[in-house]
């Protein structure tokens, strides 16, 4: 079933148009990776979602009931880790993802048992009697989804939960999403960091000027935008005709001049094209100095499909 549906969903901050009849399913039990360049509307289509905003028109159904600001029997089944760190500094550790939890879950006896699970998820067993100003980063940014996510729900809104993050509590925190999702909680993931969404999320929503572009799992959507492998080849006697007759050779995308002795070839697929590539080379008796091939990552993808401009 899809835990979220959204239809013909319009924001509009005066003229500007954030979100165009934008219209999204997630289903049950995926981790959908919501992503975007700065500016596309990926927020203000959270923050719908969430009744955090009003809009202009379109219709949100969470958990087949309709979403709206008192709609608190579906509230209590989601939980939300902002980008921001959202804790009181007056608090402990587990003073903070008690209260946080307390606001779901009145049964002391319960709670206590589900902010040790959590503590025990994000790995703050040494912590929990440190005030957040004693933690680092990385401490912050896991205490942050422990007060998110000790409620145990069942919907969950990630907002680049592992920003400025040493690699040790980055791999804490994935590995942590997965567990909440292996116990059948269903994800929202944004980040910038595509590694993080080609390691994590089944489905991926690429959103820009409040429009989707494009929806797919990462196979899918490097086979949308032909993204194939690119080998880079270094060449001491490479001439014009060199190029020209390679640029012929089958699944060519481009051919870029790097500098005078080497090239980046980029192919549409990733079918024997090196074998190709180095069939040529020795046919031609070319002086061949080094040559890598490299498959297309998320991130490829992600520029293809929303250019390179720099945002705001």
């Amino acid at each position: 079933m899809n835990v979220i549906e959204v239809k013909n969903l319009t924001k509009k901050y005066g003229n500007l148009v954030a979100l165009d009849n934008f219209n999204l399913e997630v289903k049950e039990g995926e981790i959908l990776g919501l992503l975007g360049p700065n500016g596309s509307g990926k927020t203000t289509a959270i923050n719908c979602m969430l009744s955090l905003l009003e809009f202009n028109n379109g219709e949100i159904t969470i958990f087949g009931k309709k979403m709206s600001p008192d709609a608190y029997e579906i509230k209590k089944d989601i939980g939300i880790v902002p980008q921001n760190i959202a804790v009181f500094n007056e608090l402990t550790v587990y003073e903070n993802i008690d209260y946080f939890c307390g606001l779901y879950v009145m049964n002391k006896e319960k709670r206590k048992k589900l902010v040790d699970e959590a503590i025990q998820l994000v790995g703050l067993q040494e912590f929990k009697n440190f005030f957040p100003k004693k933690l680092s980063g990385g401490l912050l940014r896991r205490l942050n989804i422990a007060c998110g996510i000790a409620h145990k729900p069942k919907l969950i809104f990630l907002d680049e939960p592992t920003v400025a993050v040493d690699p040790q509590s980055r791999n804490n925190i994935l590995e942590g999403i997965k567990t909440l999702n292996k116990q059948g909680a269903t994800i929202i993931y944004t980040t910038h960091y595509m590694e993080e969404v080609e390691q994590l999320c089944n489905r991926i929503v690429i959103i820009d000027k409040g429009h989707i572009i494009a929806v797919g799992t990462k196979e899918q959507l490097k086979k949308m935008m032909e993204l194939g492998e690119k080998i880079t080849i270094e060449i001491t006697n490479l001439t014009k005709k060199h190029i020209e007759n390679l640029s012929q050779l089958p699944n060519i995308k481009n051919i870029r001049v790097i500098d005078e002795d080497t090239l980046s070839i980029h192919f549409t697929n990733n079918d024997h094209n090196l074998l190709n590539v180095l069939d040529y080379v020795k046919d031609n008796n070319l002086n061949c100095i080094r040559v890598y091939s490299e498959l297309p990552t998320l991130n490829d993808v992600f520029l293809e499909i929303t250019g390179k401009e720099l945002r705001d």
